[in-house]
């Protein structure tokens, strides 16, 4: 009894920690790996389940969080943009909604990208959590939910009128997508979770000052996350690949924990095509950065390629696998997060000694491959349109 008494006061005093560095903003203590449960364990058995429309809903916790939906745009003009929402929310203190757009201009228009950053009025949702709204904002799917409208008036250097369609089957890894941070795996106090939709079909503009409306017609990737701890306690790295083609896209989600849950790797990703998933889950894939040399403004390793692999089976159990290499010699953008959000929600990575959360990203102007094989004899090289990034935060 007075062993079980000792455990229950150490989880408890555990569990306490983890609640205090989520309000205050400092270090985690190392719990090790054995305090993350990640959804590659669930994928073990269920690869991946395909994307239901309760799966989308908006949980807005009421604990510290971050919830975003963002949608990766491929215009067949050679503009890459990107429309996300967010929701976050630091110990149920405060809560604030932003709506964020960037756009990147092809190489025939080289100009820096156009970023625009909001802080949202009056944010609130549907009864039934599937549409976000705010003054001015809406992201809203339709009656079936496999296409979403995507609106904003608040910020006049970009006005976004968008519709996403999925045009592929959407996924999550695992049974729920999701890998749980703590040391009772019954009473996790942290969780990350992503749900994919890889290949979608998009149309509508964006209207800026200077270039009038873009038209972004092509295709694009929509990703519900959640990140139900403290960012930066959550991972210290991230790397994220989408991949368009004519016939097949690919995605990857890859990020890395801190030393307090022993640097593991989470990697989720799967590959689509027109109505069907190839293959996806958290297993067998990996995301590794190359040729890193350090950027002496940020003292990060910034990569100069990239490898991206993935391997699974179809649903008739044939084998999977694909890689995709290229250079990244030539960034779109380096962000600096902490320069680049309110001053609120720099609460959140805020206070801790070397957390400084850059953002690299990358569409390589040489054309990139996918090399695909399913089975012993069906095998693709297929060239398309590559979006990645690579993330350091601590």
């Amino acid at each position: 009894m007075v062993g079980c008494d000792l455990d229950f006061d150490n989880k408890n005093y555990e569990l306490a920690q983890a609640t205090a560095t989520n309000v205050a903003g400092t270090q985690e203590p190392i719990y090790g790996p054995s305090a993350i449960q990640s959804v590659a364990k669930q994928a073990e058995t269920t690869p991946y389940t395909e994307v239901q429309p309760d799966h989308l809903k908006w949980l807005a916790m009421e604990s510290t969080c971050v919830e975003t939906q963002t949608f990766y745009l491929m215009a067949d003009s050679g503009h890459i943009g990107m429309a996300q929402a967010i929701y976050s929310n630091v110990a149920g203190i405060r809560t604030t909604c932003q709506f964020n757009t960037k756009i990147f201009y092809p190489p025939s228009n080289p100009k820096p990208p156009l970023w625009s950053t909001d802080t949202l009025d009056n944010p609130d949702f549907s009864p039934d959590h599937l549409s976000f709204y705010a003054d001015a904002c809406a992201v809203t799917p339709n009656e079936t939910v496999t296409a979403y409208t995507v609106k904003s008036a608040t910020n006049p250097a970009s006005i976004v009128n968008l519709t996403v369609s999925r045009t592929a089957p959407g996924f999550q890894a695992g049974a729920n997508g999701t890998t749980h941070f703590g040391t009772d795996p019954h009473n996790p106090w942290g969780s990350m979770r992503h749900v994919f939709w890889p290949r979608c079909r998009v149309e509508g503009s964006i209207i800026t000052k200077d270039d009038g409306a873009i038209d972004f017609q092509g295709r694009g990737v929509f990703i519900h996350a959640l990140q139900g701890m403290k960012p930066h306690h959550a991972a210290a790295k991230w790397t994220f690949a989408d991949f368009q083609g004519p016939t097949f896209s690919a995605v990857m989600m890859q990020f890395t924990t801190p030393p307090s849950y022993g640097s593991t790797v989470v990697t989720v990703g799967g590959i689509v095509r027109e109505g069907e998933i190839v293959c996806a889950g958290a297993a067998g894939n990996t995301a590794v950065l190359m040729d890193a040399k350090e950027d002496p403004e940020t003292e990060w390793p910034e990569p100069g390629a990239a490898k991206f692999s993935w391997s699974g089976k179809t649903k008739g159990g044939q084998s999977v696998s694909a890689e995709l290499v290229t250079g990244l010699s030539q960034r779109l953008d380096r962000v600096d997060v902490m320069a680049n959000v309110p001053g609120f929600v720099k609460t959140l990575v805020g206070g801790v000694v070397g957390t400084k959360p850059y953002i690299y990203q990358y569409s390589p102007p040489q054309i990139p491959q996918l090399k695909l094989k399913i089975g012993d004899n069906d095998e693709h090289v297929e060239e398309g349109i590559l979006f990645c990034e690579a993330t350091f935060i601590s």
